[in-house]
C-alpha cells in the first residue's frame, strides 16, 4: 500500500535537509508558500546562508557570488551572520551606493526579520511604507545616511527596541524629536542631523541611559529644557545650528559625565551658568554665535579636561579671565567677535591673536586707530582748511611753508612765461 501523502512529504523534507546538511545540490523544500524560487544550485553550494534569506539579498541587489556570511564582506555592502547550523542568519546587514532603481520588497524584508542592524548609505531609494513587525522588533541599530529620500517620524518611532539611531541628511516629517524617539525606551545613541526637523528639544525623556544626543543642523525652536538634566549618563550632546533661544538652564551642572557640549549657531542668550563649574569631565565646548553675554567665567580655567573652547561671536564683555598658560594649553580656542571684550595688556601679549582689543586704565576696550588712509585723508583735509582761514601766526606758517614755496614758485614761472609771450609778440609789432 503506498504511503500517506502527509508521511511521503515528510519523507522528502528529511531528505532535503540531510542532503543540504552534506554538502549536496539539491534545492531545500520551501519553509513558506509565499517564498520566492530558490536560488540557483551554483549560488547555494558556496553559501552558509539561510536559503531565503540569501534569495531576499539577491531580490535586493546585493552581490551574492560570495557566500554573504564569509569574509571579507562584498565592497561597500557589509554582513554578518549569526552562528546556528545547518544555516546561517543574518544578524547585520549595510546596503551602500544602491542603484536609485534598487526596490525593497516586503516579502525580502520579511525574511530578515534576524536582523539585529540595519544601515542604509547612499541609497536613494523610496522608502518601504512600512518595516515587518518581526523585523522592526528585532532591529537594535538603524542607520540611514543619505538614502530612502523622506521618512515620517511614525515610520521611525516603530523600531521600539533600538538601541542605536541614526539618520543624517534625510528629510524627517515629524512635529518633534519627541514623536520619533518617546517610544524607544532602551536608546543609548540618537543621532537626527540635517533632517529638516522642526518642533522642541523633547520636555520628556524615556531613555535614561542614552549616552550620545546629536539634534543637531535642524529647525528646532523654543528653549533648552531644565528636564535635559535627567540625562545623567550623557556624553555628547550637540544641539548647534537650529533656532533655539532662552538661556542655558542651570541643570545643565547636573550632567557630570558630560565631555562634549555643543550650542554653536543658536540664539541663545544670557550668562553662562555657574553649574557649569561641575563639569569635571568637559573636554569640548562651542557657544559660538549665540547671544551670550556677561562676564567670560573664570571657572572655565579649572577645567583641567578642557581642550577645546570656541567663544567667538558673543556678546560677551569685560575683562578677559584667562592667562597665556590656559590659552596656549588648549588646542582650539577662539574668542574673537565679542566687541565689548578686552584683554590685560599687562598680563597677555598681543601676539596670542586673541581678536579683540586691549584694555584701557578703565577696563574698557581701547578702540583700534583709524585706517592709515583715512588719517592721510584727514590730514590733508585739515592743512587745507588752514591755508583758508587766513593768517594764523608763525606756527601755522612754518606748518604750511613748504606749500606757500611751492605756490610762490608757481607764480614767479606764470610771470616769467607771460613776460618772454609778451616780448615776442612786441618784437613783431615793432618789426
Amino acid at each position: 500500500m503506498a504511503p500517506p501523502p502527509s508521511s511521503l512529504f515528510l519523507l522528502i523534507t528529511l531528505v532535503s535537509s540531510y542532503t543540504w546538511s552534506c554538502g549536496g545540490a539539491a534545492t531545500p523544500a520551501s519553509p513558506s508558500p509565499t517564498a520566492s524560487p530558490a536560488p540557483p544550485a551554483s549560488a547555494a553550494r558556496s553559501s552558509t546562508l539561510d536559503p531565503r534569506q540569501l534569495i531576499a539579498l539577491q531580490s535586493m541587489g546585493f552581490p551574492t557570488a560570495k557566500d554573504p556570511c564569509g569574509l571579507p564582506s562584498p565592497h561597500d555592502n557589509a554582513t554578518a551572520c549569526d552562528d546556528a547550523a545547518p544555516f546561517r542568519h543574518l544578524v547585520s546587514l549595510r546596503l551602500a551606493n544602491c542603484s536609485p532603481d534598487l526596490d525593497l520588497p516586503t516579502t525580502a524584508l520579511r525574511a530578515l526579520s534576524t536582523l539585529r542592524s540595519l544601515s542604509f548609505l547612499r541609497c536613494p531609494l523610496p522608502a518601504p511604507k512600512r518595516l515587518p513587525g518581526p523585523l522592526a522588533g528585532s532591529l537594535r541599530s538603524f542607520s540611514c545616511d543619505a538614502s530612502l529620500r523622506r521618512l515620517t517620524g511614525v515610520w521611525l518611532s516603530r523600531l521600539q527596541n533600538l538601541t542605536d539611531l541614526s539618520v543624517v541628511g534625510v528629510p524627517v516629517t515629524a512635529s518633534g524629536p519627541a514623536i520619533v524617539i518617546s517610544r524607544m525606551r532602551h536608546l543609548r545613541s540618537v543621532t537626527i542631523s540635517v533632517t529638516n526637523l522642526t518642533g522642541v528639544v523633547p520636555h520628556h525623556w524615556h531613555a535614561l541611559d542614552l549616552v550620545h544626543l546629536n539634534l543637531s543642523s535642524n529647525l528646532l525652536k523654543g528653549p533648552i529644557p531644565s528636564s535635559i538634566s535627567v540625562l545623567g549618563s550623557l556624553q555628547t550632546l550637540d544641539l548647534s545650528s537650529n533656532a533655539l533661544a532662552g538661556t542655558l538652564p542651570d541643570s545643565i551642572g547636573d550632567l557630570a559625565d558630560l565631555k562634549n557640549a555643543s550650542f554653536a549657531h543658536n540664539s541663545i542668550s544670557g550668562p553662562v551658568p555657574d553649574s557649569m563649574s561641575q563639569l569635571s569631565a568637559l573636554i569640548h565646548l562651542d557657544l559660538s554665535s549665540n547671544q551670550f553675554n556677561g562676564s567670560i567665567p573664570k571657572f572655565l580655567s579649572e577645567m583641567k579636561q578642557l581642550k577645546f573652547l570656541n567663544l567667538e561671536n558673543n556678546n560677551f564683555q569685560g575683562v578677559f579671565p584667562f592667562n597665556a598658560s590656559f590659552v596656549r594649553k588648549l588646542e582650539v580656542f577662539k574668542v574673537g567677535g565679542n566687541s565689548d571684550l578686552c584683554y590685560n595688556h599687562s598680563r597677555l601679549s598681543s601676539k596670542l591673536k586673541l581678536g579683540i582689543a586691549r584694555c584701557d586704565k578703565y577696563g574698557q576696550p581701547v578702540p583700534p586707530p583709524p585706517d592709515r588712509s583715512t588719517r592721510a585723508d584727514s590730514d590733508y583735509s585739515d592743512d587745507g582748511s588752514d591755508d583758508e582761514s587766513g593768517d594764523g601766526g608763525s606756527g601755522g606758517g612754518s606748518h604750511h611753508g613748504p606749500s606757500k614755496l611751492v605756490l610762490g614758485v608757481a607764480i614767479g614761472l606764470s610771470c616769467f612765461v607771460f613776460l618772454i609771450i609778451f616780448l615776442v609778440c612786441l618784437s613783431k609789432v615793432c618789426g
